[in-house]
Protein backbone atom coordinates (compact mmCIF):
# COMPACT_ATOMS: atom_id res chain seq x y z
CA UNK A 1 0.00 0.00 0.00
CA UNK A 2 1.29 3.27 -1.18
CA UNK A 3 1.29 6.66 1.54
CA UNK A 4 0.98 9.82 0.22
CA UNK A 5 2.98 12.60 1.66
CA UNK A 6 1.08 14.91 3.41
CA UNK A 7 3.66 17.44 2.32
CA UNK A 8 4.19 16.75 -1.06
CA UNK A 9 2.99 19.90 -2.80
CA UNK A 10 4.62 18.90 -6.09
CA UNK A 11 1.14 17.59 -8.15
CA UNK A 12 1.47 15.42 -10.72
CA UNK A 13 1.17 17.77 -14.17
CA UNK A 14 4.45 19.65 -12.42
CA UNK A 15 6.95 19.79 -15.67
CA UNK A 16 9.66 17.53 -15.04
CA UNK A 17 12.34 20.39 -14.48
CA UNK A 18 15.40 20.87 -11.09
CA UNK A 19 13.49 23.06 -9.45
CA UNK A 20 10.20 21.14 -8.98
CA UNK A 21 11.76 17.84 -8.78
CA UNK A 22 13.52 19.65 -5.47
CA UNK A 23 10.17 20.57 -3.98
CA UNK A 24 8.77 16.50 -3.91
CA UNK A 25 8.34 15.02 -0.59
CA UNK A 26 8.68 19.29 0.76
CA UNK A 27 6.68 20.90 2.89
CA UNK A 28 5.75 24.20 1.03
CA UNK A 29 3.88 27.00 2.59
CA UNK A 30 1.91 29.96 1.14
CA UNK A 31 1.44 32.60 3.39
CA UNK A 32 -1.72 33.78 2.04
CA UNK A 33 -5.14 33.09 2.06
CA UNK A 34 -6.29 34.49 -1.81
CA UNK A 35 -7.86 31.94 -4.10
CA UNK A 36 -5.89 33.41 -7.08
CA UNK A 37 -2.52 32.82 -5.69
CA UNK A 38 -3.37 29.17 -5.26
CA UNK A 39 -4.96 28.86 -8.83
CA UNK A 40 -1.87 30.45 -10.51
CA UNK A 41 0.40 27.73 -8.46
CA UNK A 42 -1.82 24.88 -8.93
CA UNK A 43 -1.52 26.13 -12.81
CA UNK A 44 2.21 25.45 -13.01
CA UNK A 45 1.81 22.04 -10.94
CA UNK A 46 2.65 23.23 -7.12
CA UNK A 47 -0.40 22.87 -4.37
CA UNK A 48 1.09 24.46 -1.13
CA UNK A 49 0.00 24.00 2.18
CA UNK A 50 -2.42 27.41 2.77
CA UNK A 51 -1.76 29.42 6.40
CA UNK A 52 -2.27 32.70 6.08
CA UNK A 53 -0.46 34.87 7.74
CA UNK A 54 -1.98 37.58 10.47
CA UNK A 55 0.78 40.39 9.57
CA UNK A 56 -1.43 43.53 9.86
CA UNK A 57 -0.12 45.10 6.71
CA UNK A 58 0.35 48.47 7.49
CA UNK A 59 3.66 49.81 7.31
CA UNK A 60 4.24 53.41 6.66
CA UNK A 61 5.13 54.23 2.98
CA UNK A 62 6.93 57.58 4.21
CA UNK A 63 10.02 54.68 5.35
CA UNK A 64 10.93 54.04 1.96
CA UNK A 65 13.20 55.74 -0.11
CA UNK A 66 11.73 53.29 -2.94
CA UNK A 67 7.90 52.92 -3.35
CA UNK A 68 9.08 49.20 -4.79
CA UNK A 69 10.53 48.12 -1.58
CA UNK A 70 7.40 48.68 -0.03
CA UNK A 71 5.28 44.92 -1.11
CA UNK A 72 8.63 43.10 -0.54
CA UNK A 73 8.57 44.06 2.96
CA UNK A 74 5.14 43.70 3.48
CA UNK A 75 6.05 39.99 1.98
CA UNK A 76 8.92 39.44 4.19
CA UNK A 77 6.80 40.28 7.41
CA UNK A 78 4.03 37.85 6.13
CA UNK A 79 7.09 34.73 5.55
CA UNK A 80 8.57 35.43 8.42
CA UNK A 81 5.17 35.89 10.52
CA UNK A 82 3.89 32.84 9.36
CA UNK A 83 7.36 30.68 9.43
CA UNK A 84 7.76 31.59 13.38
CA UNK A 85 4.51 30.41 14.00
CA UNK A 86 4.97 27.60 12.67
CA UNK A 87 8.30 26.54 13.86
CA UNK A 88 6.89 27.80 17.56
CA UNK A 89 5.48 24.24 18.52
CA UNK A 90 7.86 22.02 16.79
CA UNK A 91 11.01 23.71 16.20
CA UNK A 92 12.98 20.50 15.12
CA UNK A 93 9.99 20.59 12.18
CA UNK A 94 9.93 23.53 10.42
CA UNK A 95 8.61 24.27 6.75
CA UNK A 96 11.11 23.70 4.04
CA UNK A 97 9.68 27.21 2.53
CA UNK A 98 7.51 29.72 3.36
CA UNK A 99 6.50 31.80 0.03
CA UNK A 100 4.97 35.51 1.29
CA UNK A 101 3.69 37.64 -1.42
CA UNK A 102 1.79 41.02 -2.17
CA UNK A 103 0.66 43.05 -4.67
CA UNK A 104 0.15 46.83 -4.28
CA UNK A 105 -0.83 49.32 -7.85
CA UNK A 106 1.55 52.25 -8.44
CA UNK A 107 -1.03 54.89 -10.39
CA UNK A 108 0.78 56.91 -13.12
CA UNK A 109 3.53 55.32 -14.37
CA UNK A 110 5.44 55.94 -17.38
CA UNK A 111 4.51 54.72 -21.05
CA UNK A 112 8.14 52.70 -21.32
CA UNK A 113 9.16 49.39 -19.90
CA UNK A 114 12.37 47.34 -20.42
CA UNK A 115 12.39 43.55 -18.97
CA UNK A 116 14.30 43.27 -16.13
CA UNK A 117 14.64 46.99 -16.10
CA UNK A 118 13.01 49.88 -13.38
CA UNK A 119 11.29 52.57 -15.94
CA UNK A 120 10.69 55.85 -14.56
CA UNK A 121 7.51 57.26 -13.41
CA UNK A 122 5.46 60.59 -13.91
CA UNK A 123 7.28 62.09 -10.95
CA UNK A 124 5.65 62.24 -7.71
CA UNK A 125 2.70 64.47 -8.97
CA UNK A 126 -0.74 62.80 -8.06
CA UNK A 127 1.16 58.77 -7.91
CA UNK A 128 -0.38 57.17 -5.17
CA UNK A 129 -0.27 53.52 -3.84
CA UNK A 130 -3.35 51.50 -4.09
CA UNK A 131 -3.54 48.69 -2.19
CA UNK A 132 -7.45 47.34 -2.13
CA UNK A 133 -10.42 49.82 -1.75
CA UNK A 134 -12.01 50.57 1.92
CA UNK A 135 -15.74 50.54 0.55
CA UNK A 136 -17.22 50.75 -3.06
CA UNK A 137 -16.92 54.49 -3.43
CA UNK A 138 -13.27 54.16 -2.59
CA UNK A 139 -12.88 51.59 -5.30
CA UNK A 140 -14.94 54.21 -7.74
CA UNK A 141 -12.19 56.66 -6.79
CA UNK A 142 -9.27 54.59 -7.30
CA UNK A 143 -10.66 53.54 -11.03
CA UNK A 144 -11.35 57.19 -12.05
CA UNK A 145 -8.28 58.02 -10.90
CA UNK A 146 -6.61 54.67 -13.19
CA UNK A 147 -8.57 55.68 -15.89
CA UNK A 148 -7.43 55.89 -19.23
CA UNK A 149 -3.52 55.98 -18.04
CA UNK A 150 -1.16 53.38 -16.98
CA UNK A 151 -0.33 52.68 -13.74
CA UNK A 152 2.21 49.49 -12.55
CA UNK A 153 1.84 46.57 -10.83
CA UNK A 154 4.00 45.07 -8.33
CA UNK A 155 4.24 42.15 -6.31
CA UNK A 156 7.08 41.54 -3.59
CA UNK A 157 7.53 37.91 -3.04
CA UNK A 158 10.00 36.78 -0.45
CA UNK A 159 11.18 32.84 0.72
CA UNK A 160 12.07 32.10 4.19
CA UNK A 161 13.96 28.43 4.32
CA UNK A 162 15.67 26.91 7.62
CA UNK A 163 18.81 27.15 7.64
CA UNK A 164 22.03 26.27 10.52
CA UNK A 165 23.17 29.32 11.59
CA UNK A 166 21.61 32.39 13.75
CA UNK A 167 18.51 32.98 13.31
CA UNK A 168 17.44 29.73 11.96
CA UNK A 169 16.00 30.79 8.14
CA UNK A 170 16.93 32.70 5.32
CA UNK A 171 15.19 35.69 3.51
CA UNK A 172 15.50 35.85 -0.19
CA UNK A 173 13.28 38.10 -2.18
CA UNK A 174 12.04 39.75 -5.77
CA UNK A 175 9.81 41.91 -6.83
CA UNK A 176 7.91 42.01 -10.11
CA UNK A 177 6.62 44.99 -11.93
CA UNK A 178 4.03 45.02 -15.06
CA UNK A 179 2.47 48.01 -16.78
CA UNK A 180 -1.22 48.23 -17.20
CA UNK A 181 -2.39 50.58 -20.08
CA UNK A 182 -6.86 51.32 -19.05
CA UNK A 183 -9.01 52.11 -21.60
CA UNK A 184 -10.86 55.29 -21.50
CA UNK A 185 -13.77 53.90 -19.59
CA UNK A 186 -17.52 55.95 -19.15
CA UNK A 187 -17.89 56.41 -15.96
CA UNK A 188 -21.19 54.77 -15.82
CA UNK A 189 -18.71 51.70 -16.91
CA UNK A 190 -16.74 52.38 -14.10
CA UNK A 191 -19.74 52.10 -11.29
CA UNK A 192 -20.79 49.48 -12.52
CA UNK A 193 -18.10 47.91 -11.78
CA UNK A 194 -17.26 49.26 -8.51
CA UNK A 195 -21.49 48.91 -7.67
CA UNK A 196 -20.73 44.96 -8.36
CA UNK A 197 -18.04 44.62 -5.36
CA UNK A 198 -15.37 42.33 -7.59
CA UNK A 199 -13.05 45.25 -7.05
CA UNK A 200 -13.26 45.29 -3.13
CA UNK A 201 -10.84 42.17 -2.70
CA UNK A 202 -7.96 43.38 -5.25
CA UNK A 203 -4.87 45.96 -5.34
CA UNK A 204 -5.97 48.80 -7.43
CA UNK A 205 -9.92 48.15 -7.20
CA UNK A 206 -9.98 45.89 -10.08
CA UNK A 207 -10.07 41.72 -11.14
CA UNK A 208 -8.38 41.77 -14.68
CA UNK A 209 -9.31 38.04 -14.56
CA UNK A 210 -13.14 38.67 -14.36
CA UNK A 211 -15.22 41.51 -15.07
CA UNK A 212 -12.30 43.99 -14.30
CA UNK A 213 -10.41 42.72 -17.86
CA UNK A 214 -13.46 44.83 -19.41
CA UNK A 215 -11.88 47.90 -18.40
CA UNK A 216 -8.11 47.45 -19.67
CA UNK A 217 -6.55 47.45 -23.42
CA UNK A 218 -3.21 46.32 -22.96
CA UNK A 219 -0.94 44.47 -20.17
CA UNK A 220 2.75 44.89 -20.61
CA UNK A 221 4.50 41.93 -18.61
CA UNK A 222 3.59 39.23 -16.58
CA UNK A 223 -0.07 39.05 -16.90
CA UNK A 224 -0.03 36.20 -13.65
CA UNK A 225 1.47 39.12 -11.76
CA UNK A 226 -1.29 41.65 -12.46
CA UNK A 227 -3.49 38.67 -11.18
CA UNK A 228 -1.89 38.32 -7.95
CA UNK A 229 1.55 36.06 -8.35
CA UNK A 230 4.53 36.24 -10.76
CA UNK A 231 4.62 32.50 -11.17
CA UNK A 232 7.83 32.81 -14.43
CA UNK A 233 9.93 35.00 -12.17
CA UNK A 234 9.18 32.84 -8.76
CA UNK A 235 10.49 29.85 -11.03
CA UNK A 236 13.09 31.46 -11.84
CA UNK A 237 13.93 32.94 -8.90
CA UNK A 238 14.06 29.15 -7.42
CA UNK A 239 16.26 28.21 -10.05
CA UNK A 240 18.71 30.75 -9.05
CA UNK A 241 18.16 30.40 -5.05
CA UNK A 242 18.73 26.41 -5.62
CA UNK A 243 22.30 26.96 -7.63
CA UNK A 244 24.02 29.56 -5.31
CA UNK A 245 22.54 28.63 -1.58
CA UNK A 246 23.31 25.03 -0.73
CA UNK A 247 21.30 24.99 2.14
CA UNK A 248 18.48 25.54 0.17
CA UNK A 249 16.25 23.07 1.02
CA UNK A 250 18.62 20.57 2.20
CA UNK A 251 17.93 21.38 6.06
Amino acid sequence: MTTTNPHNAVLSTALAIPVLNKLKNKRVVLASKSPRRKEIFKAFGLNPEIVPSDFAENLPQSSFQDIHEYPVATATHKAVEVYEKMVAPDPENPPDLVIGADTVVLSHAAQSFSDHASFSLQGSYGQELLEKPTDKDDNLRMLLDLNGGVCEVVTGVSLVYPILSSPGYEIKSLDERTLVYFSDNSKSLLKAYADSGEGLDAAGGWQIQKSGGLLVRKVEGDYNNVVGFPAASFIRFLEIVMDEDEDFLNI
